[in-house]
């Protein structure tokens, strides 16, 4: 039996759920331990659930990923780090990665999280917190953070190592074509450079973690692995080589659905959406779903998107509104029994599939972009364990 959404709310309702992301937590551990699994046999799984777990909802997403066998968590502000502790999360090992200031840095040691560090500046400033755990930066060749000296991060070390108080809590870089398999040697230019500078900075801190690898590099190169590897979109189940993500045993953990809120017949000549962006060549049904780019549904999509309903993919018509998408059904009068079914924008429905790779690689983006940018308004509902 095809599912339906409901019009309207049922008796005490306070609203309808116009649209909805539904994260199967069981896929993120079997990601979890699947990466596990191909790390070596002595590295640590970090989970990345910066940006509210990739669109995920980051604090099931990370209890996911431990119970598939990750051993520490990482974000990117000292107030993600906040949310996990305020969670639940006490004794995970967690690291943020970004850039701090002073205040963040001490809310951050104040939930006792690692930070990173390419400046004597930042070590000063645990210092006058009172110390904490830090992560020494090589840019390698990202050119973001961290210092393009090996030698300054081998001083940063050891003066690191005189400060009261300040421990090298591990050494790390950033790869910045991990996920690109003709880039020119340039990774494993990186990877060269890491590894010196990573023996030399434990040869001064032999407990401290030499981490480079995100889950391009960890299914890429197993000389990446080093202690620790950080791994984001693979635990979503996201192809982090923007491919298929089956190919890698990995499986989707997010389904976005919406539902048809209307289907009303277009004549011939007829327009729909804004700007007259679609005019309707015979006599066709146009379909309603309610959510739009203010849902994470991209106006980049307009005219090119697809959505699944009844088991087939129907169109993406027109121009896509803030929170409204038209789809072409048919001419087949039949079409008006689809009238609040079950609308599939990324995941399965029967036989067919759209997978958010399916959707980067239409606005000429990445994955990651696909899930981040599903909105606030959009709950997050969750299945599996």
């Amino acid at each position: 039996m095809r599912r339906r959404w409901r019009e309207e709310p049922p008796s005490g309702a306070a609203s309808v759920e116009r649209a909805a992301a539904e994260v199967d937590l069981g896929a993120i551990a079997h990601n979890a331990a699947l990466l596990r699994e191909r790390l070596c046999a002595s590295a640590l799984l970090c989970a990345v659930v910066k940006a509210e777990g990739y669109g995920h909802g980051a604090l099931p997403a990370a209890r996911a990923a431990l119970a598939g066998g990750a051993r520490w968590l990482a974000v990117a502000t000292a107030q993600e780090a906040a949310q996990l502790r305020a969670g639940g999360l006490r004794e995970v090992p967690i690291l943020v990665m970004g850039a701090l200031c002073e205040e963040e840095i001490a809310l951050a040691l104040s939930c006792s999280a690692d930070i990173v560090a390419w400046r004597e500046q930042t070590l000063q400033t645990l210092v006058r917190a009172g110390g904490g755990r830090v992560h020494l930066k090589l840019d390698s060749g990202m050119g973001r953070l961290g210092s393009r000296d090996p030698e300054e991060v081998v001083a940063l070390a050891r003066r690191a190592l005189e400060l009261p108080g300040v421990q090298v809590a591990g050494v790390m870089t950033h790869f910045a074509t991990a996920d690109e398999m003709s880039d020119e040697g340039y990774f494993e230019q990186q990877l060269a450079a890491f590894r010196d500078v990573a023996s030399r900075v434990k040869a001064l801190a032999p407990q401290a973690l030499a981490h480079a690898a995100n889950s391009a590099a960890l299914l890429r190169e197993r000389s990446a692995h080093f202690d620790m590897a950080r791994c984001g979109i693979a635990i979503y189940g996201m192809d982090p080589f923007g491919a298929d993500a089956a190919a890698q045993g990995l499986r989707p953990a997010l389904t976005l659905r919406t539902y048809v809120a209307e289907v009303k017949l277009l004549r011939a000549g007829e327009y729909a959406t804004y700007g007259r962006r679609y005019r309707a060549q015979t006599d066709t049904y146009i379909g309603v779903l309610p959510i739009g780019y203010a849902d994470g549904f991209r106006r980049g999509l307009s005219g090119r998107g697809e959505v699944l309903i009844g088991g087939r993919r129907s169109p993406q018509v027109g121009t896509v509104s803030m929170d409204n998408i038209t789809v072409a059904l048919g001419s087949d009068p039949s079409c008006l029994q689809l009238l609040g079914s079950e609308a599939v924008i990324i995941g399965a429905q029967g036989q067919e599939r759209i997978s958010a790779e399916e959707v980067a690689e239409k606005l000429q983006t990445i994955n990651y972009e696909v899930t981040c940018a599903i909105g606030a308004r959009v709950p997050r509902r969750y299945v599996g364990s």
